[in-house]
């Protein structure tokens, strides 16, 4: 029998389910997609009678949350044109003892692998290696888009980020934009071994290059050093 979710991995779990089915008819398009063989952004326009761009929206933000996949529709032989984004549900179920992300155990040997690196080099792996993750991430959320503005893809990273456990806000920090997460799915693992927060901002570096461009962001604050929230500054 699985273990009961912790404070933390509850409020965490709430928060990605929150931030993706908080709003009725966003419910109502995920219900349809679940139901359908997928749907373009313009088929569930017409069925909702949404604008284009607020049908995009609301499917975009599924799928930052893992909760729809993208993939491509080509034209068909000696067709032409752009391929039109078709948008499917994900098999995953959304029951919130499945929307925890951390895994105790594999944290914990996260944890004791990196304390025997170096800090420097333990740093750098864990960015790297979140940075990979969040290119395939923004592959996910994004197959053949051109990029984005700056304020669309942190607003995706976010909505990426809360899916994971991080329950994470886009929001203006003295002159510049900052990822904002006021939780860690990596809990007393994290602030044992604060290297991990390497991973978190490799994760928004990953996921910006792919929905924006190269960035460098910068890790301001963090919970496992005593802050009330982690703040990567970009």
């Amino acid at each position: 029998m699985a273990e009961p979710l912790s404070d933390e991995e509850f409020t965490a779990a709430v928060a990605a389910v929150t931030s993706a089915f908080g709003d009725p008819t966003r419910r109502d398009i995920y219900l349809h997609t679940r139901s359908a063989d997928g749907v373009t952004a313009s088929e569930v326009a017409d069925r909702f009678e949404l604008h284009p761009n607020v049908a995009r929206h609301h499917l975009d933000k599924l799928a930052a949350g893992g909760y729809v996949d993208v993939c491509l529709d080509r034209p068909g032989a000696g067709g032409a044109g752009r391929p039109s984004k078709r948008y499917r549900a994900a098999s995953r179920q959304t029951g919130l003892e499945l929307q925890v992300r951390s895994e105790d155990l594999m944290i914990r040997l996260l944890g004791r692998a990196l304390a025997l690196v170096p800090a420097e080099e333990a740093e750098s792996m864990a960015e790297e290696v979140g940075e990979e993750y969040g290119r395939v991430l923004a592959a996910h959320m994004a197959p053949g888009d051109g990029q984005r503005s700056l304020r669309s893809a942190l607003h995706a990273v976010a909505d990426a980020l809360t899916a994971h456990g991080f329950s994470a806000r886009a929001e203006p920090r003295a002159g510049s934009i900052a990822i904002v997460s006021d939780l860690c799915p990596f809990g007393d693992t994290a602030v044992q071994n604060p290297v991990i927060c390497a991973v978190d901002r490799g994760m928004v570096r990953g996921m910006l290059a792919g929905l924006y461009g190269d960035t460098a962001p910068t890790t301001q604050s963090s919970r496992a050093q005593g802050a009330t929230a982690c703040v990567t500054v970009i």
